[in-house]
């Protein structure tokens, strides 16, 4: 059976015409699924009972289940995923207790290509991309499950966003224009896939921007990230100062620390002069322990001496709350178990 959610206004227009239906019913539908959160047609009821059987004959509103749901200590929610051919993928529900935000981390692909040498979900490579439908279905799925409504949305799940450029910006304009999520509280994270900056800049709705870069070292970014090798650092900066020159806002650096590695006095400094003429902030995620790696979780006397040598720069500094992190739903920890 078709699954509805993932369809736009025409395509489930198309839809409601093919059961005889009049157009207009397709706007009432629309807004069960993507408004409501209707997880059955039998919910919707301003919509007639006749077209709730011709439809439940022919769709479901969702064809996604959930294998299993974590929670953390922190109140955080990790799902992981099925599709209906049987890929697997995790989404999380973030939740702070001083702010009425709630924030859906999504993945966009299964696995990821990028090999980042201390990610988890690099560790597992790509097993497919995941469509539009799929990437929008994380958030309702959360919302179906917990009845809450998610306020923003951060694609740092498993996954490299513009390396699935297409179904993720179709994904964005969904989440925009039915969830109604602004484009301010949409963030694409990603490691630098340079012409896709770019190509970003150019569409209608921007997402805010966030740059994993980890290292303001060429040489060290290359030995931990081998998009480095591709599109380094000289290529990626003059991409976000693109970005920043014609969006206006501002991007996120997000560097994780990586004890005695990346976290030393010289590292901090070198990535003061690689940011100074970039219009960002900086993020700094004290490192969360993958197993198969050979990387520590940085000393706190560090992480704060970083953020202070930072500061000089002139940047917001902040140093990201753990959230998470007992169930495996940090930064850089999803590798799709069970």
């Amino acid at each position: 059976m078709k699954a509805l959610s993932g369809l736009n206004l025409e395509e489930l227009e198309k839809v409601i015409l093919s059961l005889d239906e009049k157009k207009f019913r397709a706007k009432q539908v629309l807004r069960w699924i993507y408004t409501k959160s209707a997880s059955n047609f039998e919910q919707m009821t301003d919509v007639a009972k006749d077209l709730r059987a011709k439809l439940s004959s022919v769709a479901v509103i969702s064809d996604t289940k959930i294998k299993t749901r974590q929670i953390s200590t922190d109140g955080t929610i990790k799902y992981l995923l099925e599709y209906q051919d049987g890929a697997c993928t995790e989404t999380v529900l973030m939740r702070f207790d001083n702010r009425s935000n709630l924030t859906a981390c999504v993945s966009s692909q299964v696995g990821c290509a990028m090999g980042c040498d201390f990610c988890a979900t690099g560790k597992c490579g790509l097993k497919r991309q995941l469509t539009h439908g799929e990437i929008i279905e994380q958030i309702l799925t959360i919302q179906r499950d917990t009845g809450l409504k998610v306020t923003n949305v951060v694609f740092m799940g498993q996954g490299e966003p513009l390396a699935n450029f297409e179904n993720v910006y179709k994904a964005i304009e969904l989440i925009n224009n039915y969830l109604q999520i602004g484009i301010r509280r949409i963030t694409v994270s990603s490691c630098g896939i340079v012409p896709l900056i770019y190509e970003m800049c150019e569409r209608k709705l921007v997402p805010t921007l966030a740059i994993s870069l980890h290292s303001a070292c060429s040489a060290q970014r290359a030995e931990i990230m081998p998009v480095e090798r591709k599109y380094n650092l000289d290529k990626l900066r003059e991409a976000l100062n693109f970005y920043t020159s014609k969006t206006g806002d501002r991007v996120t650096i997000e560097y994780v620390l990586l004890g005695g590695y990346n976290d030393t006095k010289e590292c901090a400094l070198k990535l003061c002069e690689y940011i100074s003429e970039i219009k960002c902030n900086v993020n700094l995620i004290p490192y969360n322990q993958v197993s198969g790696t050979k990387y520590q979780k940085p000393k706190q006397k560090d992480v704060m001496t970083f953020k202070y040598l930072l500061e000089t720069s002139g940047k917001k500094v902040t140093v990201r709350l753990e959230r998470g992190a007992d169930i495996d739903a940090a930064c850089g920890q999803l590798a799709g178990k069970e």
